[in-house]
C-alpha cells in the first residue's frame, strides 16, 4: 500500500514538470509527510481535453454515489488488479484518472527491537514523478463539493518485496499522457500501465521515526539517518 509520501518542491517546479495550469487560487507548501485525508496537489485533464490543471484534492477517494464522506478514509489506495471491476473505482478508471505528483514515499520495516522503522523510497534520477491515481467528485445534501483521489497499487518489484507485498504504481513520464487521456476508456488499454516500477531506478534510505506521526511535517522527516 501507500500511506505516506513526500512532495518537497515548490509550486512552480510542479507546474513545469507536469505542464499544468493552476486551477483557481490556492497555496501549496512543500510536504515532507503527506497523509490521508489531507488536501494535496493532483494533476488532471481539463474539460477541453487538451490541457492539464493542478487541483487540490482530498486523499481518500469518495465515490460520487457515497452516502457520506467517511468511506474515503478507507479508500486511500486501489488495487490495480481489480480497479476495473470494483464499484468504487471502475467509473473513475474510465473517466477520471489523474497524476499524483511526488518525490518520494515511505514504507516501514520491523527491526530486531520489534519496532517499526521507516524508509524513504525515491527515484535515483527523477526528482519528481507521478503516482497513477483516480479521482471523483462528491456532493453532500447541502451542496458542498469534495474532490478526492486514491493512489493505485500493484505487486512489488524485487526491492520493494523485501519491505512490503504492495507498492504504488509509478508511471514512466512517457505513460503519463496516455493515463490522463480521457479519450481512452478501455480498461484493456489502461491496466497494462499498472506494473511495478523498475527496482534498479529506485533507492531506499532510513529516516527518523518522527515520520510515524502525520502531525510531523518538516524537513527532518526526510533527513537520512546517520
Amino acid at each position: 500500500m501507500c500511506g505516506r509520501f513526500t512532495l518537497t518542491v515548490g509550486l512552480g517546479e510542479i507546474l513545469e514538470r507536469f505542464q499544468a495550469e493552476m486551477a483557481g487560487d490556492w497555496e501549496h507548501t512543500p510536504r515532507f509527510n503527506a497523509a490521508p485525508t489531507q488536501m494535496l496537489p493532483v494533476v488532471k485533464e481539463k474539460e477541453d481535453g487538451c490541457t492539464r490543471e493542478l487541483v487540490p484534492m482530498r486523499w481518500g477517494l469518495i465515490p460520487h454515489w457515497a452516502k457520506d464522506h467517511s468511506i474515503g478514509n478507507r479508500l486511500i489506495n486501489a488495487r490495480g488488479e481489480t480497479v476495473a471491476t470494483k464499484p468504487a473505482f471502475r467509473r473513475s478508471l474510465k473517466q477520471a484518472r489523474c497524476l499524483i505528483p511526488a518525490d518520494g514515499f515511505f514504507e516501514w520495516t520491523r527491526g530486531p527491537d520489534g519496532a517499526k522503522h521507516p524508509l524513504r523510497i525515491i527515484l535515483k534520477k527523477e526528482a519528481l514523478f507521478a503516482f497513477a491515481g483516480l479521482w471523483d467528485r462528491w456532493e453532500d445534501a447541502e451542496g458542498s463539493v469534495i474532490q478526492s483521489f486514491t493512489i493505485i497499487t500493484t505487486r512489488p518489484n524485487e526491492k520493494m518485496a523485501e519491505v512490503h507485498d504492495r507498492m504504488p504504481v509509478i508511471l514512466h513520464p512517457a505513460e503519463e499522457s496516455m493515463w490522463l487521456d480521457s479519450q481512452i476508456q478501455d480498461p484493456a488499454l489502461l491496466t497494462p500501465l499498472l506494473e511495478p516500477f523498475d527496482s534498479e531506478k529506485m533507492a531506499f534510505y532510513p529516516v527518523d521515526r518522527l515520520v510515524n506521526s502525520p502531525k510531523n511535517d518538516e524537513p527532518a522527516c526526510i533527513r537520512p539517518l546517520t
